[in-house]
């Protein structure tokens, strides 16, 4: 009998994490697991006390690559760093980007404190230097509307064919910096 194969817990996580690019975090099962890495589900349970905790550990190494995404973004503000790694998640991971933006799920942190630290942010940028908290809040909101369903289509391919991924790059810096300009006239008196 030849001696049984160990795996390590980072092994593991790898396993479950390509279930879950194919198939979303409710693929992850200890058979899909232990089908992926050819082996008895023995090796899962001696290094997670539940598929739970090794859905839990995915979890976190997805909050890593999307991390690892955030780093490589070049840009001059927290928008267009954000943009481009929120769309570069949804082309690289279509079914996690829909699992974890798209439908309600355990795994986000409320986005009411990401939200919070964004709008503490944009005062800081001299373009909006005097502008209430009301104001950004709006400006914060129109923003990750568009970039959100820019990020869905991309996720779900419904873009036009004649867009390379640079163009959706531009596509959300241009919007984004309409966005910017509607509401300083606004502020300015000369758009109601």
């Amino acid at each position: 009998m030849p001696p049984k194969t160990k795996f390590e817990k980072e092994v593991i996580v790898e396993a479950g994490l390509e279930i879950a690019k194919e198939k979303g975090f409710s693929g992850i099962t200890a058979r899909s697991v232990a089908n992926r890495l050819r082996s008895s589900v023995a090796p899962i349970y001696v290094n997670f006390a539940t598929i739970d905790d090794l859905i839990e550990a995915v979890v976190q190494r997805v909050f890593a690559i999307s991390e690892e995404l955030l780093a490589k973004q070049k840009g001059q503000s927290v928008f267009e760093i954000i943009g481009k790694a929120s769309l570069a998640f949804a082309r690289d991971y279509p079914v996690l980007f829909r699992e974890l933006s798209i439908q309600p799920n355990p795994y986000m942190s409320s986005y009411e404190t990401i939200e919070n630290n964004m709008i503490e942010a944009m005062a800081e940028d001299e373009a909006m230097r005097g502008w209430t908290i009301e104001e950004r809040k709006w400006l914060l909101l129109k923003m990750r509307v568009f970039q959100m369903g820019l990020s869905v289509m991309v996720a779900n391919g419904h873009v036009p064919s004649w867009l390379e991924n640079q163009d959706f790059e531009n596509l959300l810096m241009e919007v984004g910096d309409d966005l910017l300009q509607v509401q300083q006239l606004k502020r300015r008196g000369k758009l109601s």
